[in-house]
């Protein structure tokens, strides 16, 4: 990216002054000089339309880990006042709706596992599906998809998977209200019905890690988390039908565009305002799919439980955090001097609530919100926490993960998949996979550096860093 049109606001903050002759606001990126000149020059076009569309409040805002996407760029946060005609935006939230992240944390250390980790990581293969096109043991009928739909994680644990008490520890408490299934179209729902309990492919995985390092040792005791400490990760979202409520609602959200007489300054930005029935509906089935997706990490904890238990009869494996990156919420925030009502917009996004917050579990009230941003299968992911500064930088919004560098197929020329594994098995890391081509398109050099995504996260004031993690097994689709 070229940084002449930028203005640095200090070493981690930089400003595209607003536009007063076209109404477009102010935009905010957060990162190093050297994380910005990474990103391409689309993600500060994406940006810059994005701070033009109605009832935007305040600035919009990139994320250390931006990078280009359909529509909001990958890392973009923008919030929208329904009083004021603001809008939501399906390019907003993106395809893999909830597309998130589940830490589970271990009474286990990196030294008990192992002696056990190439076995552990077979047999996570064999009972976790994951791929493309790949189902699970779970079919379900449409009336059952519908309650996924309404219950969220809760559906999942009423039906043996977990414990009603990790719901404490889940974003919204497993379950978000206003979802309206029969917003959801029936290809979805078809997409779907063998999908639950599945990993699906891409960048999404189930990884065995190790806390390499503690930066700050309160919030780490509140979370439970200790040097040399075995986590888990399971990222993965909303899955078919996550991608076809996207695909579907572009269109939808586009004509209301134009029947409305909004200007859009890219058509990938299609969206209607909230209050519109257009918007309404897409709200409706938004929810539904997130819903859809804490029930399927849900399972799919679940499923790594089971698999951990047969390894290490008695260990404890229990939920730290689950969060979601690809959502617009309605949230209480303060603007000036009056709180107001706002749908945040965060594509590549990680909610971070500060310290004190009343929707926190009592546990972590004191230290502030798990934030999880996870790395490459190669370099590791950090665990941190939400900072009271978090609300007035960016909405109490924070990183979501190391963010491409480049593209999958700028990847696929450069890498190959078993070299790619090999390499990282030399350095005691372990891949499973079912497709070659899938470890290639995600080699850890495809990736921004983890490190300075994590340092200019908590130098921007957007959450603080609490524990580094380091991968041992990577489970990929």
């Amino acid at each position: 990216m070229q940084l002449d049109r930028l203005t640095r606001m200090d070493p981690w903050t930089w400003s595209v002054p607003a536009d007063r002759s076209t109404g477009r606001h102010e935009v905010r990126m957060y990162g190093t000089e050297d994380l910005l000149k990474t990103m391409d020059d689309k993600v500060m076009e994406q940006i810059t339309n994005v701070a033009s569309l109605p009832g935007l409040v305040g600035c919009a805002y990139t994320m250390p880990d931006a990078h280009w996407g359909y529509g909001f760029p990958i890392g973009g946060v923008a919030a929208f006042d329904p009083a004021q005609g603001g809008i939501i935006s399906a390019g907003g939230v993106g395809f893999d709706i909830s597309c998130g992240i589940r830490a589970l944390r271990t009474d286990l250390t990196a030294s008990d596992i192992a002696p056990h980790l190439s076995k552990l990581a077979d047999n996570l293969l064999r009972d976790i599906p994951a791929g493309v096109g790949v189902e699970g043991e779970l079919k379900l009928s449409e009336p059952e998809l519908d309650a996924v739909m309404r219950d969220g994680a809760r559906w999942a644990v009423d039906r043996g998977f977990g414990e009603r008490a990790e719901m404490e520890f889940v974003e919204e408490h497993g379950r978000v209200d206003a979802a309206v299934p029969g917003n959801v179209s029936s290809l979805a729902k078809r997409r779907q019905r063998g999908e639950m309990g599945t990993l699906g492919s891409g960048n999404h995985y189930l990884e065995v890690q190790r806390v390499d390092r503690i930066f700050d040792a309160e919030a780490a005791q509140a979370f439970g988390l200790f040097e040399d400490q075995a986590v888990v990760s399971i990222h993965c979202g909303s899955r078919g039908l996550g991608h076809q409520i996207g695909t579907e609602f572009l269109v939808s959200l586009a004509k209301a565009a134009t029947r409305l007489g909004i200007r859009l300054p890219d058509r990938e930005l299609a969206c209607a305002p909230i209050e519109s029935p257009e918007g309404r509906e897409y709200l409706g089935a938004m929810n539904a799919a997130i819903n859809c997706a804490l029930a399927n990490r849900q399972i799919l904890a679940e499923l790594a439980r089971r698999v951990f238990a047969h390894h290490f009869p008695g260990a404890s494996v229990q939920t730290l955090y689950d969060v979601s990156h690809n959502t617009c919420k309605a949230e209480r925030h303060r603007v000036g001097r009056q709180e107001r009502l706002l749908y945040v917009h965060r594509k590549g996004a990680t909610r971070a609530l500060g310290p004190g917050h009343a929707s926190l579990p009592a546990r972590y009230r004191e230290v502030g919100q798990p934030v999880i941003i996870g790395g490459s299968m190669g370099t590791g992911s950090y665990i941190l926490a939400g900072v009271a500064t978090s609300e007035a930088r960016a909405w109490s919004s924070a990183s979501h993960g190391a963010g491409r560098a480049m593209s999958r197929r700028q990847a696929l020329k450069r890498w190959q998949g078993r070299a790619v594994v090999d390499e990282l098995a030399g350095r005691g890391i372990l891949i499973r996979t079912r497709s070659m081509r899938g470890v290639a398109e995600e080699a850890p050099g495809a990736y921004k550096d983890i490190e300075s995504v994590a340092e200019s996260t908590e130098r921007a004031g957007l959450a603080r860093r609490v524990a580094s993690l380091r991968p041992m097994a990577c489970l990929k689709g």
